[in-house]
């Protein structure tokens, strides 16, 4: 319900996911369509939009239908904070894919489970990734002080939070040389490569638009968006839970098995920890990890020094891009 009693629209946001020939795995949420407009300026619309992005109004326990191009259907249903997740075997899914791998679909409400009028056409687009045979490894990759400025080493985080709520994501810049650096990257020594690119960050769900038009604004290459939801990220972490990052990247290493991968993150917060622990859980899997510096010098003492004691994989601190595509080229990958 929106403000003053409002109806609003209802929508599905289907998030850029993966799969692979026999496996369908898609996420998304149903939600109020609270008209969202990133490419608008003023201090008054950028609050609103904002408040809009945390205060979501899901569509709870509700029935929907995927549509496959080639019409096989699926019943699939909300939980009680309005996500859906299909994770199921099924054969052929490459037949539907394009050149670089993507696999398009449509997901709609099942009309009969509503209360309430849609108000709008009940069809919304998604699509996965299949990464295309000539792809000769992945990249996994943060987003934070990654390949995006957020100041996650300032104190209290003051800065992530001002950046994320006080800036539009049409005004968020890059990292020096990150675009060039990922498309590098992805079309491979070869230049024809695909390799898949998968952006897996710590930020919520409720950040999903807000990251992808970011993305696709600077020409980052398209790739699955992985985030979390916002009571994981508001919850307590119980002692030896495994971080979000983490199962993130395990279930990508487990769906492509033959894929070797590339990590890059950055040294403020647990990238090293996490990708040096997956590179020794998952020998010959990692072909690199490169950790962006930041400017603490504690953390980097506590980084340097982890890295110093890696036997598993290359990893490597790095201040550029330049230095990542110059270590990858020695190592072949470039």
């Amino acid at each position: 319900m929106g403000w003053l009693g409002r109806i609003d629209p209802l929508q599905i946001v289907a998030f850029q996911s993966y799969g692979s020939p026999g496996k369908l795995y898609v996420r998304g949420r149903a939600l109020e369509d609270e008209a969202i407009d990133l490419a608008q300026k003023g201090t008054v619309q950028l609050l609103l939009n904002t408040w809009k992005r945390f205060e979501t109004d899901e569509i709870r326990n509700t029935p929907l239908e995927l549509c496959l191009p080639d019409g096989r259907r699926f019943d699939l249903s909300t939980d009680a904070d309005g996500y859906y997740l299909l994770d199921l075997p099924v054969d052929g899914l490459e037949q539907l894919a394009d050149g670089e791998g993507w696999v398009p679909y449509r997901v709609s409400y099942r009309e009969e489970s509503l209360s309430r009028p849609i108000l709008r056409e009940n069809s919304f687009a998604g699509d996965f990734l299949i990464p295309p045979a000539t792809a000769q490894y992945g990249i996994i990759t943060d987003i934070d002080d990654t390949i995006l400025h957020t100041g996650v080493t300032s104190y209290l985080k003051w800065r992530v939070i001002a950046n994320t709520l006080f800036k539009r994501a049409e005004s968020r810049i890059a990292l020096q040389g990150a675009p060039e650096l990922y498309h590098r990257l992805h079309w491979g020594k070869g230049g024809k490569e695909a390799n898949p690119v998968f952006y897996v960050s710590h930020s919520p769900w409720n950040l999903y638009r807000y990251l992808e038009f970011f993305l696709s604004r600077n020409r980052f290459p398209k790739g699955p968006i992985l985030l979390r939801s916002m009571a994981s990220v508001l919850g307590r972490t119980r002692k030896g839970s495994v971080p979000h990052k983490h199962r993130e990247i395990v279930n990508i290493l487990k769906t492509y098995p033959e894929l070797p991968f590339v990590l890059i993150g950055d040294s403020a917060e647990r990238d090293a920890d996490i990708y040096l622990d997956l590179a020794k859980a998952y020998p010959g899997r990692i072909l690199a990890i490169y950790l962006r510096s930041v400017r603490h010098p504690g953390r980097m003492r506590r980084v340097r020094k982890l890295l110093a004691g890696a036997r598993d994989v290359p990893a490597v601190v790095v201040d550029h891009s330049e230095e990542v595509a110059r270590h990858a080229e020695g190592l072949g990958i470039l």
